[in-house]
């Protein structure tokens, strides 16, 4: 029999990426996946997030750009890590602003609000600068991202979600876009509310500083990794406030100052099926 390939998954990375895609088939969260791989190995972890995202893509499904997860401190403390992660952002992930999530595409949303860069360049430097940042950013919009966990009660490391995809669920851009000249990303603000009620706040302060800061920590990263970001993906850049469960029948608006709004709903929960009879 052949060696693998050096860049074939080991039995280990393709035991654990099948538990957590059959989680997310069968819609049944799985438990923790730390234990199938060394503790706190981070490459263990993103050669599991590959696998999975290779799955997705030789079915037909396309990169679009990545995601920066636990950027804001109040987001790290409610999952108790101490670092960023990323994760891959698909074709089939994105929804139109203002549209609604099927009832059954997630097993157990959540929802926070982001800034979201496009490229206009690549960033190939390991070592990419702030300019570097502001030169290859085409435009800026709100955005919201769903974040989903296929593992049960959210009980999650910080390789439990980097295995996941870093909880990625499914993401929403506003429509307008905005120029970096037009606005400063630091300073932004932002209101997220649930049918009218606020329930999320922050400022782009609150996302590493400013999200060009998370940008080019992504950048760098992935850089370094031999896959940088390229002109046309769409980088989340990371929450600027705590994120909040996503309710059935509930419909969310995220405000950002300079740049507006982006707005998405939930699908009502399936009617009783006595009720349905009746």
């Amino acid at each position: 029999m052949p060696s693998p390939s050096p860049d074939a998954p080991s039995p280990e990375t393709r035991k654990t990426a099948d538990a957590l895609w059959a989680a997310e088939q069968s819609g049944t969260p799985c438990p923790p996946v730390r234990d199938h791989l060394p503790a706190g190995d981070l490459s263990a972890a993103y050669a599991v997030q590959r696998a999975n995202v290779d799955r997705r893509l030789a079915q037909g499904r396309r990169l679009v750009g990545r995601k920066i997860g636990l950027t804001s401190p109040a987001v790290q403390r409610q999952l108790g890590v101490d670092q960023p992660d990323f994760g891959a952002l698909l074709s089939d992930m994105a929804v139109p602003d203002g549209g609604t999530v099927p009832r059954g595409r997630l097993l157990q949303p959540k929802i926070e609000a982001e800034v979201a860069l496009v490229l206009a360049s690549d960033l190939p430097h390991a070592e990419t600068t702030l300019a570097d940042v502001l030169r290859a950013v085409d435009f800026a919009l709100p955005a919201l991202e769903i974040v989903d966990s296929r593992i049960a009660n959210w009980d999650i490391s910080l390789v439990d979600t980097v295995a996941d995809n870093a909880s990625s669920g499914l993401f929403v851009l506003g429509g307008t876009p905005v120029p970096l000249t037009s606005v400063d990303l630091r300073a932004v603000r932002m209101t997220l509310t649930r049918d009218g009620e606020e329930v999320s706040q922050g400022t782009g302060a609150d996302c590493l500083g400013s999200p060009l800061n998370a940008a080019m920590w992504l950048a760098s990263t992935l850089a370094a990794m031999g896959n940088p970001l390229r002109a046309g993906d769409v980088v989340l850049t990371g929450a600027l406030g705590p994120m909040t469960a996503a309710l059935p029948g509930s419909r969310f608006e995220a405000a950002i100052s300079g740049l507006g709004s982006v707005r998405v709903g939930f699908a009502p929960p399936a009617p009783d099926r006595k009720e349905e009879h009746q």
